[in-house]
C-alpha cells in the first residue's frame, strides 16, 4: 500500500475530495487543564463531521491555499487519507509561531505513520517560512495528545486567545521546528 503525499492547490480542494475520508473518533478520556493543572478525565463522546463541518473545512483549506499557506495531503490509491494545513502568517512576537490549523488522518489509516509524515512536513514548511515553532490548538482526546507529545509538542508558552475562545477544551501546544531553537 503506497502513500502518495502532495501539496494541494486551492482548486483541488472540494467536498468531493473528502468523499471517502472517515473523521470518526470515539473519545473516552480527555486531557484538560483545570485550576492550572493538567488532568485526565472521562468525557465520552463521538467526534465526527457533519455536512456543515465539511463545508466549513473546505472553505478554510481553500483559503489557506489561496493565501500562501500549506495544505499537504496523503493519498492511498487516489483516495484522501490525511491532510495537514499551516497558516502563512507569523504571530506570537519572538516565539515566531505559525499556526498548524488542522491535521487529520482517516480512521482507517491511523497508526500507520501518515500523521507523523504530515506533521514532519508541516514542521519543515514552517521552518522554511521563518517560524521557530508550530502552534497547535489540539483536540483533548488522550490519543490525540499522545500523538502530539510523541511529535515533541509541549504546552504553548503564549496562548492564542482566538483559539482558546473557539475551542476552550483544546490543549494549546507548540512544537519547535528546529532542534536548536528555544
Amino acid at each position: 500500500m503506497e502513500i502518495i503525499y502532495k501539496n494541494l492547490q486551492e482548486n483541488e480542494i472540494s467536498r468531493e475530495l473528502f468523499r471517502h475520508f472517515v473523521r470518526h473518533q470515539t473519545v473516552v478520556k480527555c486531557r484538560r487543564k483545570e485550576n492550572g493543572k493538567w488532568i485526565i478525565k472521562d468525557d465520552p463522546f463521538i467526534d465526527d463531521w457533519s455536512e456543515a463541518d465539511y463545508k466549513f473545512l473546505v472553505s478554510c483549506l481553500r483559503n489557506t491555499a489561496a493565501t500562501g499557506g500549506l495544505v499537504y495531503a496523503a493519498f492511498c490509491e487516489g483516495v484522501l487519507k490525511g491532510f495537514v494545513s499551516v497558516e502563512p502568517k507569523l504571530f506570537g512576537g519572538n516565539h515566531r509561531y505559525l499556526d498548524l490549523s488542522s491535521i487529520h488522518v482517516s480512521e482507517d489509516m491511523r497508526g500507520k505513520g501518515v500523521g507523523t509524515a504530515l506533521f514532519r512536513a508541516a514542521k519543515e514548511w514552517a521552518k522554511a517560512h521563518g517560524a521557530k515553532k508550530l502552534y497547535i490548538s489540539a483536540h483533548s482526546a488522550v490519543e490525540s495528545q499522545a500523538f502530539y507529545h510523541k511529535m515533541g509538542c509541549a504546552e504553548a508558552a503564549v496562548y492564542n486567545q482566538s483559539h482558546v475562545e473557539t475551542e476552550p477544551y483544546d490543549c494549546q501546544l507548540e512544537c519547535k521546528v528546529c532542534e536548536d531553537d528555544s
